[in-house]
């Protein structure tokens, strides 16, 4: 198009570009990530939030469903690029760095081990919570989100269903009626995120109307579709990520831990399933892949979301 096309055709793209801008604003109303929540930091690295947990959501009751699941990952950075991938661990199925982390950990070389460490799986939890109150995002509130949460976080929930002291009542922190809002005090403590001052407030209905609860139930997520095969890789596509990452070759099988700097992540597990996982992977073989897959877009779109996460 030259330009006197281009003077000629003036205004008569509106209605193209309306068209675009309305189909974008659709795509991202279905944009899985604008369907989590997550508690804005102050520049001091603080933050504070009142949210409710809520119970299992309609679509999993008839399946069983929890009203939360677990999921494990691993982020570490190698001399061929990070390694940030869910791990099919979380859906029983054999991973391949954890069977990676198991022969360094079997040869007992120090460094082999030290490897392993920094490349341990990191525990996550995801739960429907209801927003009570963001002064960060006012807009929030009110509004149903899945909440992804690690360790620390769910050891207060379980420690308010099972309290350590006689006098302390024990309560449901899922339940419309009986449970209780959840104060998150978020604070910064050498460098990491703290959650010792986060604490459940006394036990209450979210609201005296059902038909309100009733229809914040309706809005839930389903938590079991985080689950689902089909939003894993294959156990090849992994393999092969691997492989990159680590910069190894066909032939190559270990590194020891100066050929890298892994970034810690919180959270993690402990030693023992490494080590529970040693004798598992001598009973189990596995097809190497030929090639590896191009994915420097799922580092960065990872970075962007692993900011500000539990």
């Amino acid at each position: 198009m030259d330009f006197s096309s281009l003077k000629r055709n003036s205004g008569s793209n509106l209605d193209k570009l309306a068209k675009a801008v309305e189909s974008m604003a659709s795509n991202n109303q279905n944009d899985d990530s604008n369907e989590y929540w997550k508690c804005e930091l102050d520049k001091s690295g603080n933050g504070y939030a009142i949210i409710r947990l809520l119970p299992t959501p309609p679509q999993d009751v008839d399946s069983d469903g929890l009203p939360w699941v677990k999921y494990y990952d691993h982020g570490f950075q190698g001399p061929g690029g990070w390694y940030i991938e869910k791990s099919l661990t979380s859906i029983g199925q054999e991973d391949p760095l954890s069977k990676y982390n198991s022969e360094l950990w079997e040869t007992g070389i120090e460094s082999n081990k030290e490897q392993a460490r920094k490349q341990k799986r990191r525990l996550h939890y995801v739960s429907n919570i209801y927003v009570v109150k963001d002064s960060k995002h006012p807009e929030n509130e009110g509004k149903v989100f899945k909440f992804t949460y690690g360790k620390k976080i769910f050891e207060k929930i379980t420690q308010a269903m099972n309290p350590q002291f006689e006098d302390d009542k024990p309560i449901d922190p899922f339940d419309l009626w009986t449970g209780a809002n959840f104060k998150l005090k978020i604070r910064k403590v050498d460098g990491y995120q703290n959650y010792d001052l986060a604490e459940f407030d006394s036990a209450s209905p979210l609201f005296d109307d059902d038909s309100k609860l009733e229809s914040v139930w309706k809005q839930e997520f389903s938590l079991l579709e985080i689950l689902n095969p089909k939003n894993f890789k294959s156990y090849a596509d992994l393999d092969a990520r691997l492989k990159r990452v680590l910069g190894q070759s066909n032939q190559a099988k270990y590194k020891t831990a100066e050929d890298y700097t892994a970034k810690s992540l919180d959270e993690v597990e402990d030693e023992t399933f490494i080590k529970k996982t040693v004798s598992e992977s001598k009973e189990s073989s596995f097809s190497i892949p030929s090639g590896a897959i191009d994915e420097e877009e799922d580092d960065m779109s990872y970075f962007s979301n692993l900011l500000g996460d539990d």
